[in-house]
């Protein structure tokens, strides 16, 4: 396996993803090794619920990310193939583009099948291919759905825009969910406590958990809070995450004239993370580009109600008024009403918790993602 994020380099998605996946496949019997990059305090090779973890460390760096990216990828590989030297891997499993060129090399080199799990599109993320490093970046993901036997999506949104994109035959593809790690929100909390942190007693907690990028659209929910305060002044709008984005979002909540009832946290622990969850009285996922929306899986397993866009993956996880609502993308009125919606009825709101939490139960666990992707690797290895 390998991937450039994983515990505790969280970037994204992948990480946690690819934590799951690895520990269920280990669970389900299977010899699993991840290799990925180093990180500040972390072991270069250690045993983690039977996965054998390799963290490799990269002798060069460059400020251009594509440059770097290239030059991890070399350390990537020489790892790989030290590996190697002895026993060969039945399947290599790639996570991205981003170690796609290793992925390439060693799959030719080492002659064994390549599985690729495309999380999402640059075509996507950009909404649009428009500088050079857009366009070298869509192709390494060309490169990469090419090269492999098999290729995993997310969600059939993904499925939809990946092949259509790509011009992938559906038989190449596989589409497999995302899913959490449910346990670890079983925990003990002062709920009222936790809320102090963030907001005053009275108030009600908003939240957003994410990356501060164009993608996640946190704007539209910072255009809507004047929507949302007017019909409930108890709201407290608490920004969860790091990213480019996050001074103009700041300037744009100061500009809102309630800067007061704007808190950004920036980057939490997972505990912090787990608690503020597990706290809050609506989660908003505002986003324009979503392949799947593991922060919505997060928020079902939490017991908070979702307003979610309606788009993409996202919208293949929430049913709309059944175990979240979902609104228009790129429009504050919408999700203003969303979210007023649940915090002007708490009984719709713990409905929708409970539906939450039963689809998450039946479909979105990690033993059953190790199943259907062993199923690929089965097919991978016959062709």
């Amino acid at each position: 396996m390998l991937t450039w994020e994983f515990p505790p380099r969280i970037v994204g998605g992948i990480a946690r993803h690819c934590f799951g996946l690895t520990r269920a496949l280990a669970k389900a019997g299977h010899e699993v090794s991840v290799v990925t990059l180093e990180f500040p305090g972390a072991l270069e090779y250690e045993e983690m619920d039977g996965v054998k973890l390799f963290r490799v460390p990269i002798a060069l760096g460059h400020p251009n990310f594509l440059t770097w990216v290239l030059l991890f990828n070399h350390f990537i590989e020489k790892q790989v193939a030290e590996l190697c030297r002895e026993e060969k891997p039945d399947i290599i499993h790639a996570h991205d583009w981003v170690v796609s060129p290793s992925a390439i090399s060693l799959k030719l080199s080492l002659n064994v099948p390549l599985v690729f799990t495309i999380h999402s599109t640059e075509m996507g993320r950009a909404q649009g291919l428009r500088n050079p490093d857009s366009f070298t970046i869509n192709g390494f993901e060309w490169w990469a759905t090419y090269e492999a036997c098999k290729v995993i999506v997310t969600t059939e949104a993904m499925k939809r825009e990946v092949g259509g994109h790509f011009e992938l035959s559906t038989k190449k593809m596989a589409t497999i969910p995302n899913a959490i790690d449910q346990k670890k929100f079983d925990i003990v909390i002062d709920r009222k406590s936790i809320k102090q942190r963030y907001a005053t007693p009275h108030e009600k907690i908003v939240l957003f958990v994410g990356r501060l990028t164009p993608q996640k659209g946190v704007e539209y929910l910072i255009h809507a809070v004047p929507q949302i305060l007017r019909h409930h002044p108890e709201a407290k709008f608490v920004i969860v995450g790091e990213g480019w984005l996050r001074s103009n979002l700041e300037q744009l909540a100061r500009n809102s004239g309630h800067s007061e009832k704007i808190f950004f946290t920036g980057f939490l622990s997972e505990r912090d993370l787990l608690e503020i969850m597990s706290s809050a009285d609506v989660l908003v996922l505002p986003s324009i580009y979503e392949p799947f929306g593991i922060v919505a899986l997060e928020g079902l397993a939490a017991g908070i109600p979702v307003v979610a866009s309606r788009i993409d993956g996202l919208a293949e996880v929430i049913n709309h008024n059944k175990n979240g609502i979902l609104v228009y993308p790129r429009n504050p009125e919408s999700i203003a009403w969303g979210v007023n919606q649940i915090l002007s009825d708490s009984n719709y709101a713990r409905l929708l918790c409970t539906n939450g939490q039963k689809k998450l139960r039946k479909t979105y666990n990690w033993d059953a993602v190790a199943e259907k992707t062993e199923r690929v690797y089965e097919d991978a290895v016959k062709l």
